[in-house]
């Protein structure tokens, strides 16, 4: 369902333009020792504690019916971020993207504000005295769900809902959530739930009396008696006992989904094909990049995570020799170290390839903090050592200017549109070119009979010259040392 962003229409019964500090609560960031100056210019202390209203997080709706039918099924969240470095639309840029986050998980998001501290309270994220400001703005739009723009601990996410009185969701149970809605195989979902249960199992908490411990010793007003004494388990106990054998059942299955997929690796590796990985931002059109190269027909959708599950395309060079195509799972800032674990397997093909295409939506307001979290994600997979092209995408909507510091900074990098075309024979010739070429050159007599040879040539090696006698097919190639080995009978000569 297609939602308008409009700009945020003030409320008359809060007003967050400037919300006082509490001073007993929040602490003072001016003896920090950080500089504030060169970001906040010229905010005075009050105004940069206070909670700050982002313009344009209100999704709003013009049709009624549409009006009606979310009113029904979606949730109305809050955001809520801390700023804590970087510039003002820096922190804006990421509660934007929480936003977009929180619409592709099906909720209407109300409002977004920002706090300025110099790092999180560790009691309630924003400050006791910020949480009450946060309550009244919570009643006066009828939230029913608080988004936190980073990662709550236990004690955070605990305290928070009982103070806000609504369910409180961090951004890392956020994505999760939109993991799990996208996900079609069977190895996309397993992975999906293992980090579900890994976030899960340590933020798991009791609901009143159904999970407390069960009576011991003498307990006959309480009603426990006979089978009812002992030191007992507890609820939650029992479910992360629970969430323990779930969590090694899973292992086992996706260690047998990775030795699958390394199989096919591997026999890939066994022909000499050369692979390419396609890796980047959520949304920045890799799939629709892999179908305009390949003609692959996977599915493009502009919206956050709408492809989950890598998908591996074989296409040609001009010179007939093959090579794959993989794309993979998109990043995002902060993106939570649990999937990256359980995508670990999947993320493997980006650091086993012959080339990476680093992707970048060409239309974001700041494309370098894009290529900065999806080098971040490169590190933890150690995958920073494969050749890389920055392929700057949707090149008919970027702004020149906004591209000019990725220009600048990466001279591997291209400008092209999937959409319209432009620029892709381009990037196919960088592709070729930058593809590892095979070692060993043979020129070999081939008889007609041995026309399975030839066309190995052309699929795996590099023909530089071709000739047809009459004893066969004579050719001067460069193979790799499997193909060469193969050929030995048939060598007329060997240069290096």
């Amino acid at each position: 369902m297609t939602t308008q962003p409009n700009a945020y229409e003030e409320t008359e019964d809060v007003d967050l333009d400037l919300i006082q500090d509490d001073a007993l609560d929040d602490e003072d960031t001016s003896s920090s020792g950080y500089d504030y100056e060169q970001s906040t210019e010229g905010l005075d202390l009050e105004e940069r504690q206070a909670l700050r209203r982002v313009v344009g997080m209100s999704t709003e709706l013009t049709d009624i019916s549409e009006v009606e039918y979310r009113k029904l099924l979606l949730e109305r969240v809050l955001l809520v971020g801390v700023w804590t470095e970087g510039s003002a639309e820096d922190a804006e840029n990421s509660l934007t993207e929480l936003k977009l986050l929180a619409e592709t998980a099906g909720s209407e998001v109300l409002d977004g504000v920002i706090q300025r501290r110099k790092k999180p309270d560790p009691a309630t994220f924003i400050g006791s005295g910020k949480v009450q400001d946060l309550r009244q703005l919570v009643a006066a739009l009828g939230a029913d769900t608080v988004i936190a723009d980073g990662e709550l601990a236990p004690a955070q996410l605990r305290n928070l809902e009982d103070r806000l009185k609504v369910k409180v969701v961090d951004r890392t149970a956020l994505i999760l959530d939109i993991f799990a809605q996208h996900a079609k195989s069977k190895e996309g979902k397993a992975q999906v739930e293992l980090a579900q249960l890994q976030y899960m199992k340590q933020r798991l908490r009791g609901w009143g009396g159904n999970l407390s411990r069960q009576a011991g010793g003498r307990v006959g007003a309480a009603g426990g008696g006979i089978g009812g004494r002992g030191p007992g388990e507890t609820k939650i106990e029992t479910d992360r006992r629970r969430i323990n054998t779930k969590i090694s059942k899973l292992r086992r299955e996706l260690k047998d989904m990775k030795s699958t997929r390394s199989t096919m690796r591997q026999e890939r590796r066994r022909h000499a094909v050369p692979s390419v990985a396609i890796a980047g931002y959520t949304n920045a059109g890799k799939s629709s990049l892999l179908n305009a190269i390949t003609g692959a027909g996977v599915l493009v959708e502009n919206a956050l995570f709408a492809t989950l599950d890598p998908t591996t395309r074989r296409t040609t060079t001009s010179d007939g020799r093959v090579y794959t195509f993989t794309d993979t799972v998109g990043f995002v800032r902060h993106l939570p170290h649990d999937i990256v674990e359980a995508f670990r397997s999947t993320l493997e093909e980006v650091a086993d390839a012959d080339l990476l295409l680093h992707v970048v939506d060409g239309s974001h307001p700041d494309p370098l903090a894009q290529i900065h979290a999806v080098r971040e994600v490169l590190g933890e997979i150690n995958a920073t050592d494969v050749p890389e092209i920055i392929v700057i995408n949707k090149g008919d909507l970027a702004d020149p200017i906004a591209l000019a510091p990725v220009l600048h900074r990466e001279p591997r990098a291209l400008v092209v549109s999937a959409r319209t075309g432009e620029g892709i024979d381009k990037l196919k010739e960088l592709v070729e070119a930058s593809l590892p070429q095979p070692d060993i050159a043979v020129e070999a007599l081939l008889p007609y009979d041995r026309g399975d040879l030839v066309s190995r040539i052309h699929s795996e090696g590099a023909v530089d010259q071709l000739e047809h006698t009459a004893e066969g097919t004579r050719l001067t190639a460069r193979v790799h040392p499997a193909l060469a080995g193969e050929l030995t009978p048939y060598q007329v000569a060997t240069t290096s």
